[in-house]
């Protein structure tokens, strides 16, 4: 059986949402298979499963929603942001060193070999890999140094489907032209393309059908509705795309859009709640409006401490009547002093935090990588820690404030009761996991109902 690469025309097609579905669904066809993307560029990661390492969001959740656990070869290499416009170059789920980008091509050879076995090991355990590419897979100045798309396609001759966005427009324009710039030899290996987010009459579409298919030779494989799906979301940019029903909202919360936020995916189980309308805010004056402050994780700690004391953030936040809720870097600002002697994250070896918690986070070098289960404000909550900064205590809680290291705490059904019965005594909550559950099956059968699966089976079972 070949593997599957899923190339789109552009970011943001919805290549991480149908490379879940589709992997999704093949499994639900018994075909052992298993999620997969060469590099990613993503501050939103988790912890694995096995051989503790971090790997990006998407393959992360298309590998838990089917039951695997999760390990560095589904994401071999990932870049997270780092100082000075250099990043964090993760490798099987070790950060090993900072580079800039003009270096990280310059030794793109060197990570090629990383990739090739990491998709061995996998094909030696799974019968298809479904890799997901990055971006367009024909930026003509950087094809060579392709490594989610172009390369994996071309070393392991797996098929292809093309996820196209129409609602960025110019859909015809990006179909064509991304399929005339592939190479000659993926073109062959082309399975058709998958018309993605779609608004409106479908029949409206039905003459573009025709064109596609007619006059560039390339089957459309489905025109898939728009329909949100608000679970493992890969960047800020998708996470913006987020919808919500605040109609019975009880509670309002926000969350400071640090300048370098990471791991957003912790307020998931906060955008399908009903009791909850959530925003993201990035201006002081609007602070005021919120029952509840979030100071989320952060990639760039120092950076996002002074940007908030820029933005105004720092009276509202050392407000001891003001509610907060700090998670990972976010914590560690709410500290007194924050200590990098070592310049683990920044140039500057000590900043002065925003004192709501005495004592000092003091930054190592060897990054704390821990999952499991923890004592959270004495509830017990399934989470994951992904931070260089140290202190005593991995939470702490104190007059209107909760803060932790510890990533996934509101899938805590009875954290966010405990939490948010402070603010509201009305709150009555809701199953987190019986909802994700339900919104990944909802969403895998429209999917299916929308592409052709039968014919990319066929296509994958092809022996030519």
């Amino acid at each position: 059986m070949h593997s599957l690469s899923i190339f789109g025309t552009s970011s943001d097609a919805g290549k991480s949402t149908l490379s879940f579905a589709i992997t999704y669904l093949l499994h639900k066809q018994g075909i052992k298979v298993a999620p997969f993307k060469a590099q990613n560029v993503s501050n939103n990661s988790v912890v694995t499963d096995i051989d503790t390492g971090e790997i990006a969001i998407p393959q992360a959740f298309a590998a838990e929603v089917i039951g695997l656990k999760t390990t560095p070869l589904f994401n071999p290499i990932l870049l997270k942001s780092g100082a000075k416009n250099k990043a964090h170059l993760i490798i099987n789920g070790k950060n090993v060193k900072d580079t800039d980008v003009h270096t990280y091509y310059k030794n793109i050879s060197k990570l090629q070999p990383v990739v090739k076995k990491a998709f061995e090991e996998l094909l030696h355990e799974y019968e298809c890999i479904v890799a997901e590419g990055a971006g367009s897979p024909v930026e003509l100045n950087l094809m060579d140094k392709d490594l989610s798309n172009i390369y994996v396609a071309k070393e392991f001759k797996t098929k292809i489907v093309l996820v196209a966005d129409i609602e960025r427009g110019g859909v015809f324009a990006s179909i064509y032209g991304v399929y005339n710039l592939l190479p000659k030899e993926l073109r062959k290996n082309l399975i058709g393309v998958i018309v993605n987010k779609f608004r409106g009459d479908r029949s409206l579409f039905d003459e573009g059908v025709k064109i596609i298919e007619k006059d560039f030779g390339i089957k459309v494989l489905g025109v898939v509705p728009y329909l949100p799906f608000n679970l493992g979301f890969e960047d800020a940019a998708s996470l913006m795309n987020y919808q919500q029903n605040t109609h019975d909202a009880i509670i309002k919360i926000a969350v400071i859009k640090l300048p370098h936020i990471s791991n957003f995916t912790d307020f998931e189980p906060l955008v399908a709640d009903r009791e909850i309308a959530l925003d993201f805010i990035n201006t002081i004056n609007k602070a005021k409006n919120y029952d509840l402050l979030i100071l989320p994780g952060s990639k760039r700690v120092f950076d996002d401490l002074h940007w908030l004391r820029e933005q105004g953030f720092e009276q509202v936040l050392q407000n001891k009547e003001q509610r907060v809720v700090a998670v990972c870097g976010g914590y560690e600002m709410m500290f007194e002093n924050l200590i990098d002697e070592n310049g683990v994250e920044s140039d500057i070896k000590m900043m002065q935090g925003f004192g709501r918690i005495k004592g000092d986070v003091t930054f190592q070098a060897n990054k704390v990588l821990t999952k499991g289960c923890y004592n959270l404000f004495g509830t017990m909550c399934n989470g994951y820690e992904i931070h260089n900064g140290t202190t005593k205590k991995r939470a702490k809680k104190a007059k209107n404030f909760y803060g932790t290291f510890v990533h996934g705490l509101f899938e805590s059904d009875a954290l966010r009761q405990k939490i948010f019965r402070k603010i509201d005594p009305d709150y009555r909550g809701y199953d987190f996991q019986a909802y994700k559950a339900k919104a990944i099956n909802d969403f895998a059968k429209h999917i299916e109902k929308h592409i052709d699966l039968h014919y990319i089976q066929e296509k994958l079972d092809d022996t030519q």
